[in-house]
Protein backbone atom coordinates (compact mmCIF):
# COMPACT_ATOMS: atom_id res chain seq x y z
CA UNK A 1 0.00 0.00 0.00
CA UNK A 2 1.36 3.42 -0.97
CA UNK A 3 1.74 6.14 1.64
CA UNK A 4 -0.83 8.19 -0.29
CA UNK A 5 -3.50 5.51 0.02
CA UNK A 6 -2.52 5.00 3.64
CA UNK A 7 -3.04 8.71 4.40
CA UNK A 8 -6.61 8.42 3.05
CA UNK A 9 -7.54 5.12 4.70
CA UNK A 10 -5.84 5.63 8.07
CA UNK A 11 -8.30 8.32 9.30
CA UNK A 12 -11.14 5.85 8.63
CA UNK A 13 -9.46 3.38 10.96
CA UNK A 14 -8.84 6.14 13.49
CA UNK A 15 -12.54 6.95 13.46
CA UNK A 16 -13.39 3.35 14.28
CA UNK A 17 -10.84 3.37 17.11
CA UNK A 18 -12.50 6.50 18.53
CA UNK A 19 -15.77 4.58 18.89
CA UNK A 20 -14.13 2.11 21.25
CA UNK A 21 -12.49 4.85 23.32
CA UNK A 22 -15.96 5.52 24.76
CA UNK A 23 -15.30 2.70 27.23
CA UNK A 24 -11.97 4.13 28.42
CA UNK A 25 -12.47 5.62 31.86
CA UNK A 26 -9.39 7.84 31.78
CA UNK A 27 -10.17 10.95 29.74
CA UNK A 28 -6.47 11.79 29.67
CA UNK A 29 -5.61 8.45 28.07
CA UNK A 30 -8.41 8.96 25.54
CA UNK A 31 -7.05 12.40 24.66
CA UNK A 32 -3.53 11.04 24.23
CA UNK A 33 -4.80 8.33 21.88
CA UNK A 34 -6.76 10.87 19.85
CA UNK A 35 -3.84 13.29 19.43
CA UNK A 36 -1.35 10.50 18.69
CA UNK A 37 -3.60 9.11 15.97
CA UNK A 38 -3.90 12.53 14.37
CA UNK A 39 -0.15 13.14 14.71
CA UNK A 40 0.46 9.86 12.87
CA UNK A 41 -1.91 10.96 10.10
CA UNK A 42 -0.14 14.32 9.87
CA UNK A 43 3.23 12.58 9.48
CA UNK A 44 1.75 10.37 6.75
CA UNK A 45 0.36 13.41 4.92
CA UNK A 46 3.69 15.23 5.16
CA UNK A 47 5.45 12.13 3.83
CA UNK A 48 3.27 12.34 0.71
CA UNK A 49 3.97 16.05 0.34
CA UNK A 50 7.74 15.59 0.45
CA UNK A 51 7.89 12.34 -1.53
CA UNK A 52 8.39 11.85 -5.26
CA UNK A 53 5.38 9.56 -5.59
CA UNK A 54 2.94 10.88 -8.20
CA UNK A 55 0.27 8.18 -8.51
CA UNK A 56 -1.50 5.99 -6.02
CA UNK A 57 -3.40 3.49 -8.12
CA UNK A 58 -6.57 3.38 -10.17
CA UNK A 59 -9.67 1.33 -9.32
CA UNK A 60 -12.21 0.88 -12.13
CA UNK A 61 -15.89 0.25 -11.48
CA UNK A 62 -17.11 0.62 -15.06
CA UNK A 63 -15.82 1.69 -18.48
CA UNK A 64 -15.92 5.43 -17.71
CA UNK A 65 -16.02 5.33 -13.89
CA UNK A 66 -12.87 4.89 -11.86
CA UNK A 67 -11.38 6.00 -8.57
CA UNK A 68 -7.82 7.18 -9.05
CA UNK A 69 -5.26 9.10 -7.04
CA UNK A 70 -2.44 11.50 -7.79
CA UNK A 71 -0.09 13.69 -5.77
CA UNK A 72 0.63 16.55 -8.14
CA UNK A 73 1.64 20.01 -6.90
CA UNK A 74 -1.97 21.06 -6.35
CA UNK A 75 -2.74 17.99 -4.25
CA UNK A 76 0.42 18.39 -2.18
CA UNK A 77 -0.39 22.05 -1.51
CA UNK A 78 -3.88 21.29 -0.20
CA UNK A 79 -2.65 18.22 1.72
CA UNK A 80 0.02 20.26 3.52
CA UNK A 81 -2.54 22.79 4.73
CA UNK A 82 -5.06 20.13 5.70
CA UNK A 83 -2.93 17.80 7.82
CA UNK A 84 -1.13 20.56 9.72
CA UNK A 85 -4.24 22.57 10.53
CA UNK A 86 -6.13 19.40 11.42
CA UNK A 87 -3.46 18.53 13.97
CA UNK A 88 -3.73 21.98 15.57
CA UNK A 89 -7.50 21.65 15.83
CA UNK A 90 -7.16 18.14 17.28
CA UNK A 91 -4.83 19.35 20.04
CA UNK A 92 -7.23 22.18 20.83
CA UNK A 93 -10.25 19.84 20.79
CA UNK A 94 -9.10 17.66 23.68
CA UNK A 95 -9.67 20.66 25.97
CA UNK A 96 -12.65 22.33 24.31
CA UNK A 97 -14.72 19.16 23.93
CA UNK A 98 -14.62 18.51 27.68
CA UNK A 99 -17.71 20.68 28.06
CA UNK A 100 -19.47 18.85 25.21
CA UNK A 101 -21.07 15.43 25.31
CA UNK A 102 -20.23 12.46 23.05
CA UNK A 103 -16.63 13.42 22.35
CA UNK A 104 -16.00 9.99 20.82
CA UNK A 105 -18.70 10.68 18.20
CA UNK A 106 -17.16 14.06 17.43
CA UNK A 107 -13.73 12.47 16.96
CA UNK A 108 -15.25 9.80 14.72
CA UNK A 109 -16.70 12.27 12.24
CA UNK A 110 -13.68 14.53 12.52
CA UNK A 111 -11.49 11.68 11.26
CA UNK A 112 -14.02 10.59 8.63
CA UNK A 113 -14.20 14.16 7.29
CA UNK A 114 -10.42 14.31 7.05
CA UNK A 115 -10.33 11.02 5.16
CA UNK A 116 -12.95 12.21 2.67
CA UNK A 117 -11.24 15.58 2.18
CA UNK A 118 -7.86 13.95 1.52
CA UNK A 119 -9.60 11.58 -0.90
CA UNK A 120 -10.89 14.58 -2.83
CA UNK A 121 -7.49 16.27 -2.68
CA UNK A 122 -5.60 13.27 -4.07
CA UNK A 123 -8.22 12.31 -6.68
CA UNK A 124 -6.81 12.05 -10.18
CA UNK A 125 -10.06 12.40 -12.13
CA UNK A 126 -13.37 14.23 -11.98
CA UNK A 127 -15.48 11.20 -11.03
CA UNK A 128 -13.19 10.27 -8.17
CA UNK A 129 -13.12 13.81 -6.84
CA UNK A 130 -16.92 14.10 -7.05
CA UNK A 131 -17.32 10.87 -5.06
CA UNK A 132 -15.13 12.09 -2.21
CA UNK A 133 -16.60 15.59 -2.44
CA UNK A 134 -20.01 14.13 -1.59
CA UNK A 135 -18.49 12.15 1.27
CA UNK A 136 -17.02 15.36 2.69
CA UNK A 137 -20.57 16.71 3.01
CA UNK A 138 -22.00 13.53 4.55
CA UNK A 139 -19.18 13.08 7.06
CA UNK A 140 -18.92 16.75 8.09
CA UNK A 141 -22.65 17.34 8.56
CA UNK A 142 -22.67 15.50 11.95
CA UNK A 143 -20.06 18.00 13.17
CA UNK A 144 -22.66 20.73 12.68
CA UNK A 145 -25.48 18.91 14.49
CA UNK A 146 -23.22 17.59 17.25
CA UNK A 147 -25.15 19.21 20.11
CA UNK A 148 -28.47 17.87 18.72
CA UNK A 149 -30.31 21.05 19.65
CA UNK A 150 -33.19 22.30 17.53
CA UNK A 151 -30.95 25.02 16.08
CA UNK A 152 -28.09 22.66 15.25
CA UNK A 153 -30.39 20.17 13.54
CA UNK A 154 -31.91 22.95 11.43
CA UNK A 155 -28.45 24.25 10.52
CA UNK A 156 -27.23 20.76 9.60
CA UNK A 157 -30.24 20.25 7.33
CA UNK A 158 -29.53 23.58 5.66
CA UNK A 159 -25.87 22.65 5.18
CA UNK A 160 -26.89 19.32 3.67
CA UNK A 161 -29.49 20.88 1.38
CA UNK A 162 -27.18 23.57 0.02
CA UNK A 163 -24.27 21.17 -0.45
CA UNK A 164 -26.33 18.46 -2.14
CA UNK A 165 -28.09 21.01 -4.36
CA UNK A 166 -24.71 22.34 -5.40
CA UNK A 167 -23.40 18.84 -6.00
CA UNK A 168 -26.34 18.03 -8.29
CA UNK A 169 -25.64 21.20 -10.29
CA UNK A 170 -22.04 20.05 -10.63
CA UNK A 171 -23.17 16.54 -11.61
CA UNK A 172 -25.14 18.00 -14.52
CA UNK A 173 -21.93 19.59 -15.75
CA UNK A 174 -20.00 16.34 -15.37
CA UNK A 175 -22.52 14.51 -17.57
CA UNK A 176 -22.06 17.09 -20.32
CA UNK A 177 -18.27 17.22 -20.06
CA UNK A 178 -18.01 13.43 -20.18
CA UNK A 179 -19.11 13.64 -23.84
CA UNK A 180 -17.02 16.69 -24.73
CA UNK A 181 -13.57 15.86 -23.34
CA UNK A 182 -10.84 13.45 -24.32
CA UNK A 183 -10.66 12.26 -20.71
CA UNK A 184 -11.97 13.14 -17.28
CA UNK A 185 -8.51 12.62 -15.83
CA UNK A 186 -7.02 15.85 -14.51
CA UNK A 187 -4.66 17.28 -17.11
CA UNK A 188 -3.01 20.70 -16.84
CA UNK A 189 -4.39 22.90 -19.62
CA UNK A 190 -7.70 21.03 -19.89
CA UNK A 191 -9.14 18.19 -21.97
CA UNK A 192 -12.08 19.81 -23.82
CA UNK A 193 -12.62 18.71 -27.41
CA UNK A 194 -15.04 21.50 -28.28
CA UNK A 195 -16.46 24.66 -26.75
CA UNK A 196 -20.19 25.03 -27.33
CA UNK A 197 -22.89 27.02 -25.51
CA UNK A 198 -23.93 23.81 -23.76
CA UNK A 199 -20.38 23.09 -22.64
CA UNK A 200 -19.98 26.62 -21.30
CA UNK A 201 -23.28 26.28 -19.45
CA UNK A 202 -22.11 22.98 -17.97
CA UNK A 203 -18.85 24.52 -16.75
CA UNK A 204 -20.75 27.45 -15.28
CA UNK A 205 -23.11 25.12 -13.41
CA UNK A 206 -20.16 23.16 -12.04
CA UNK A 207 -18.55 26.32 -10.70
CA UNK A 208 -21.81 27.43 -9.10
CA UNK A 209 -22.41 23.97 -7.66
CA UNK A 210 -18.95 23.50 -6.21
CA UNK A 211 -19.08 27.14 -5.12
CA UNK A 212 -21.84 26.23 -2.66
CA UNK A 213 -19.27 24.56 -0.43
CA UNK A 214 -17.04 27.64 -0.73
CA UNK A 215 -19.87 30.04 0.14
CA UNK A 216 -20.27 31.62 -3.30
CA UNK A 217 -23.43 33.70 -3.77
CA UNK A 218 -26.25 32.67 -4.12
CA UNK A 219 -25.54 29.34 -2.33
CA UNK A 220 -23.75 30.82 0.68
CA UNK A 221 -26.59 30.72 3.22
CA UNK A 222 -25.47 27.59 5.08
CA UNK A 223 -22.26 29.16 6.45
CA UNK A 224 -23.75 31.77 8.84
CA UNK A 225 -26.30 29.18 10.00
CA UNK A 226 -23.87 26.32 10.67
CA UNK A 227 -21.01 28.06 12.46
CA UNK A 228 -22.80 29.54 15.48
CA UNK A 229 -24.29 26.17 16.49
CA UNK A 230 -21.31 23.92 15.76
CA UNK A 231 -18.57 23.37 18.36
CA UNK A 232 -15.67 25.78 17.82
CA UNK A 233 -13.27 23.08 16.53
CA UNK A 234 -15.90 22.05 13.98
CA UNK A 235 -16.38 25.68 12.92
CA UNK A 236 -12.63 26.02 12.48
CA UNK A 237 -12.50 22.95 10.23
CA UNK A 238 -15.60 23.93 8.24
CA UNK A 239 -14.37 27.44 7.59
CA UNK A 240 -10.64 26.96 7.22
CA UNK A 241 -10.47 23.57 5.50
CA UNK A 242 -13.71 21.85 4.54
CA UNK A 243 -15.00 24.89 2.64
CA UNK A 244 -11.77 24.65 0.61
CA UNK A 245 -13.14 21.42 -0.90
CA UNK A 246 -15.28 23.69 -3.08
CA UNK A 247 -12.23 25.75 -4.01
CA UNK A 248 -10.27 22.61 -4.89
CA UNK A 249 -13.12 21.32 -7.07
CA UNK A 250 -13.34 24.64 -8.92
CA UNK A 251 -9.57 24.68 -9.52
CA UNK A 252 -9.69 21.14 -10.87
CA UNK A 253 -12.66 21.99 -13.12
CA UNK A 254 -11.26 25.24 -14.49
CA UNK A 255 -7.57 24.41 -14.91
CA UNK A 256 -7.51 20.62 -15.35
CA UNK A 257 -10.71 19.87 -17.30
CA UNK A 258 -12.00 23.00 -19.05
CA UNK A 259 -8.76 24.90 -19.54
CA UNK A 260 -8.47 28.64 -19.17
CA UNK A 261 -8.09 29.25 -22.92
CA UNK A 262 -11.62 27.98 -23.48
CA UNK A 263 -13.11 30.21 -20.78
CA UNK A 264 -11.16 33.48 -21.00
CA UNK A 265 -13.29 36.33 -22.29
CA UNK A 266 -16.55 34.36 -22.23
CA UNK A 267 -19.74 35.17 -20.37
CA UNK A 268 -18.78 32.43 -17.93
CA UNK A 269 -15.72 34.33 -16.74
CA UNK A 270 -17.55 37.65 -16.53
CA UNK A 271 -20.51 36.22 -14.61
CA UNK A 272 -18.36 34.26 -12.18
CA UNK A 273 -16.17 37.28 -11.46
CA UNK A 274 -19.24 39.43 -10.78
CA UNK A 275 -20.70 36.79 -8.44
CA UNK A 276 -17.42 36.50 -6.55
CA UNK A 277 -17.19 40.27 -6.13
CA UNK A 278 -20.80 40.44 -4.93
CA UNK A 279 -19.95 37.73 -2.39
CA UNK A 280 -16.81 39.55 -1.23
CA UNK A 281 -18.66 42.78 -0.56
CA UNK A 282 -21.85 41.20 0.79
CA UNK A 283 -19.99 38.91 3.20
CA UNK A 284 -17.92 41.79 4.57
CA UNK A 285 -20.95 44.02 5.00
CA UNK A 286 -22.94 41.31 6.78
CA UNK A 287 -19.97 40.56 9.06
CA UNK A 288 -19.64 44.26 9.88
CA UNK A 289 -23.27 44.39 11.00
CA UNK A 290 -23.33 41.05 12.85
CA UNK A 291 -23.28 41.04 16.68
CA UNK A 292 -22.85 37.30 17.33
CA UNK A 293 -19.12 36.57 17.51
CA UNK A 294 -18.97 33.26 15.62
CA UNK A 295 -21.60 34.35 13.11
CA UNK A 296 -19.50 37.42 12.35
CA UNK A 297 -16.57 35.14 11.60
CA UNK A 298 -18.84 32.98 9.43
CA UNK A 299 -19.85 35.94 7.26
CA UNK A 300 -16.17 36.82 7.10
CA UNK A 301 -15.50 33.37 5.65
CA UNK A 302 -18.12 33.98 2.96
CA UNK A 303 -16.23 37.12 1.95
CA UNK A 304 -12.66 35.88 2.29
CA UNK A 305 -13.05 32.63 0.34
CA UNK A 306 -14.50 34.64 -2.54
CA UNK A 307 -11.18 36.50 -2.61
CA UNK A 308 -9.79 33.11 -3.62
CA UNK A 309 -12.48 32.58 -6.24
CA UNK A 310 -11.84 36.03 -7.68
CA UNK A 311 -8.21 35.10 -8.22
CA UNK A 312 -9.18 31.79 -9.81
CA UNK A 313 -11.70 33.38 -12.17
CA UNK A 314 -9.06 35.76 -13.52
CA UNK A 315 -7.81 32.66 -15.37
CA UNK A 316 -4.20 33.85 -15.23
CA UNK A 317 -1.05 32.59 -13.55
CA UNK A 318 -0.81 35.81 -11.53
CA UNK A 319 -4.43 35.43 -10.45
CA UNK A 320 -4.05 31.83 -9.31
CA UNK A 321 -0.86 32.73 -7.45
CA UNK A 322 -2.80 35.36 -5.51
CA UNK A 323 -5.53 32.80 -4.88
CA UNK A 324 -2.98 30.33 -3.48
CA UNK A 325 -1.64 32.99 -1.11
CA UNK A 326 -5.19 33.58 0.09
CA UNK A 327 -5.94 29.85 0.46
CA UNK A 328 -2.85 29.33 2.59
CA UNK A 329 -3.26 32.26 4.95
CA UNK A 330 -7.04 32.19 5.12
CA UNK A 331 -6.79 28.58 6.33
CA UNK A 332 -4.31 29.49 9.08
CA UNK A 333 -6.07 32.71 10.07
CA UNK A 334 -9.65 31.52 10.04
CA UNK A 335 -8.86 28.33 11.94
CA UNK A 336 -7.10 30.51 14.50
CA UNK A 337 -9.93 33.05 14.76
CA UNK A 338 -12.57 30.39 15.37
CA UNK A 339 -10.35 28.75 17.98
CA UNK A 340 -10.01 32.15 19.68
CA UNK A 341 -13.79 32.47 19.71
CA UNK A 342 -14.02 28.96 21.10
CA UNK A 343 -11.62 29.80 23.94
CA UNK A 344 -13.82 32.75 24.93
CA UNK A 345 -16.92 30.53 24.88
CA UNK A 346 -15.18 27.73 26.79
CA UNK A 347 -13.74 29.90 29.56
CA UNK A 348 -16.37 32.64 29.92
CA UNK A 349 -19.40 31.55 27.91
CA UNK A 350 -19.49 34.80 25.91
CA UNK A 351 -21.04 34.62 22.44
CA UNK A 352 -21.83 38.29 21.67
CA UNK A 353 -19.23 40.80 20.51
CA UNK A 354 -20.55 43.33 23.03
CA UNK A 355 -19.77 40.90 25.88
CA UNK A 356 -16.04 40.78 25.12
CA UNK A 357 -15.10 44.05 26.83
CA UNK A 358 -12.18 43.62 29.20
CA UNK A 359 -11.61 39.93 28.42
CA UNK A 360 -8.28 40.70 26.77
CA UNK A 361 -6.90 41.46 30.23
CA UNK A 362 -7.97 38.03 31.45
CA UNK A 363 -7.07 36.14 28.24
CA UNK A 364 -4.02 38.06 26.99
CA UNK A 365 -2.51 35.30 24.84
CA UNK A 366 -5.83 34.54 23.14
CA UNK A 367 -6.52 38.19 22.34
CA UNK A 368 -2.94 38.90 21.21
CA UNK A 369 -3.21 35.98 18.81
CA UNK A 370 -6.64 37.18 17.71
CA UNK A 371 -5.19 40.61 16.94
CA UNK A 372 -2.32 39.20 14.86
CA UNK A 373 -4.71 36.97 12.93
CA UNK A 374 -7.16 39.84 12.43
CA UNK A 375 -4.38 42.03 11.03
CA UNK A 376 -3.44 39.26 8.59
CA UNK A 377 -7.03 38.80 7.42
CA UNK A 378 -7.34 42.55 6.94
CA UNK A 379 -4.14 42.59 4.87
CA UNK A 380 -1.80 44.62 7.07
CA UNK A 381 1.95 44.11 6.43
CA UNK A 382 4.11 42.28 7.33
CA UNK A 383 1.54 39.50 7.72
CA UNK A 384 0.96 36.93 5.00
CA UNK A 385 -2.53 38.27 4.39
CA UNK A 386 -1.08 41.48 2.96
CA UNK A 387 0.62 39.63 0.12
CA UNK A 388 -2.48 37.67 -0.83
CA UNK A 389 -4.43 40.92 -1.29
CA UNK A 390 -1.49 42.53 -3.07
CA UNK A 391 -1.13 39.74 -5.62
CA UNK A 392 -4.88 39.56 -6.26
CA UNK A 393 -5.14 43.31 -6.87
CA UNK A 394 -2.03 43.31 -9.09
CA UNK A 395 -3.31 40.37 -11.13
CA UNK A 396 -6.65 42.06 -11.77
CA UNK A 397 -5.01 45.31 -12.89
CA UNK A 398 -2.92 43.31 -15.36
CA UNK A 399 -6.06 41.76 -16.88
CA UNK A 400 -6.82 44.59 -19.29
CA UNK A 401 -9.07 42.31 -21.37
CA UNK A 402 -11.63 42.44 -18.56
CA UNK A 403 -12.32 46.11 -19.20
CA UNK A 404 -13.86 47.93 -16.25
CA UNK A 405 -13.69 44.80 -14.08
CA UNK A 406 -9.88 45.03 -14.04
CA UNK A 407 -10.07 48.11 -11.78
CA UNK A 408 -13.41 47.38 -10.10
CA UNK A 409 -11.88 44.26 -8.53
CA UNK A 410 -9.14 46.12 -6.57
CA UNK A 411 -11.70 48.72 -5.45
CA UNK A 412 -14.01 46.02 -4.07
CA UNK A 413 -11.09 44.25 -2.39
CA UNK A 414 -9.98 47.51 -0.77
CA UNK A 415 -13.48 48.31 0.50
CA UNK A 416 -13.77 44.77 1.84
CA UNK A 417 -10.42 45.12 3.63
CA UNK A 418 -11.64 48.30 5.33
CA UNK A 419 -14.82 46.51 6.42
CA UNK A 420 -12.71 43.59 7.66
CA UNK A 421 -10.76 45.96 9.86
CA UNK A 422 -14.06 47.44 11.00
CA UNK A 423 -15.51 44.14 12.21
CA UNK A 424 -12.38 42.44 13.60
CA UNK A 425 -10.15 45.08 15.17
CA UNK A 426 -12.89 46.47 17.47
CA UNK A 427 -12.94 43.03 19.10
CA UNK A 428 -9.31 43.52 20.13
CA UNK A 429 -9.95 47.10 21.20
CA UNK A 430 -12.91 46.05 23.35
CA UNK A 431 -10.92 43.17 24.79
CA UNK A 432 -7.87 45.16 25.87
CA UNK A 433 -9.26 48.61 26.57
CA UNK A 434 -12.93 48.02 27.28
CA UNK A 435 -14.24 48.14 30.83
CA UNK A 436 -15.03 44.78 32.38
CA UNK A 437 -18.62 43.94 33.15
CA UNK A 438 -19.62 43.19 36.71
CA UNK A 439 -20.04 39.53 35.83
CA UNK A 440 -16.60 39.10 34.28
CA UNK A 441 -14.93 40.85 37.22
CA UNK A 442 -15.98 38.04 39.55
CA UNK A 443 -13.77 35.36 38.01
CA UNK A 444 -10.47 34.89 36.25
CA UNK A 445 -9.76 31.60 34.46
CA UNK A 446 -6.33 30.59 33.22
CA UNK A 447 -6.05 29.86 29.51
CA UNK A 448 -5.39 26.11 29.03
CA UNK A 449 -1.99 25.40 27.51
CA UNK A 450 -3.35 23.01 24.86
CA UNK A 451 -5.68 25.77 23.69
CA UNK A 452 -2.96 28.40 23.62
CA UNK A 453 -0.32 26.38 21.73
CA UNK A 454 -2.32 26.04 18.46
CA UNK A 455 -3.26 29.73 18.59
CA UNK A 456 0.36 30.83 18.99
CA UNK A 457 1.57 28.55 16.18
CA UNK A 458 -1.16 29.73 13.79
CA UNK A 459 -0.31 33.35 14.59
CA UNK A 460 3.37 32.67 13.91
CA UNK A 461 2.45 31.13 10.54
CA UNK A 462 0.47 34.26 9.65
CA UNK A 463 3.51 36.40 10.51
CA UNK A 464 6.19 34.13 9.07
CA UNK A 465 4.45 33.93 5.71
CA UNK A 466 4.85 37.65 5.30
CA UNK A 467 8.32 37.97 6.81
CA UNK A 468 9.62 35.20 4.55
CA UNK A 469 7.47 36.27 1.60
CA UNK A 470 10.16 35.52 -0.99
CA UNK A 471 10.46 31.86 -0.04
CA UNK A 472 6.69 31.50 0.32
CA UNK A 473 6.15 33.22 -3.02
CA UNK A 474 8.63 30.95 -4.81
CA UNK A 475 6.80 27.85 -3.62
CA UNK A 476 3.36 29.21 -4.49
CA UNK A 477 4.61 30.40 -7.88
CA UNK A 478 5.77 26.86 -8.63
CA UNK A 479 2.36 25.48 -7.71
CA UNK A 480 0.61 28.12 -9.84
CA UNK A 481 2.76 27.42 -12.91
CA UNK A 482 1.95 23.69 -12.67
CA UNK A 483 -1.70 24.47 -13.46
CA UNK A 484 -0.95 25.76 -16.96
Amino acid sequence: MSIMIFSIIFPLLCGLICIFTKNIRSSRLRDIIFVCLQATETVAGLAVVFSDQSTGGNFSFAKEISIGFTSDMTAKFFCLITVIAWLFVSIYSVVYMKHEKNIHRFCLFMFLSESALLGAIFSSNLISMYFFYELVTLFSMPLVLHSLTKESIAAAKKYLFYSVAGAFAALFGIFILAKNTTTLDFTAGGTLTQVTPLVLTAIFMMNIGFGAKAGLFPLHGWLPSAHPVAPAPASALLSGLIAKAGVLAIIRTVFFIAGTDALSGTWVQTTLLILSLVTVFMGSMMAYREKIFKKRLAYSTVSQISYVLTGIFLFSEAGIEGALWQILFHAAVKVGLFLCAGAVIYLYGKTQVEELEGLGKKMPVTFICFTILALSLTGIPPTGGFFSKWYLASASLEAAQLGALSWIIPVVLLVSALLTAGYLLPVSIKGFWGSESAESETKTVKEPLLMVIPLVLLSLIALAGGIFANKTGNILSEVASSLF
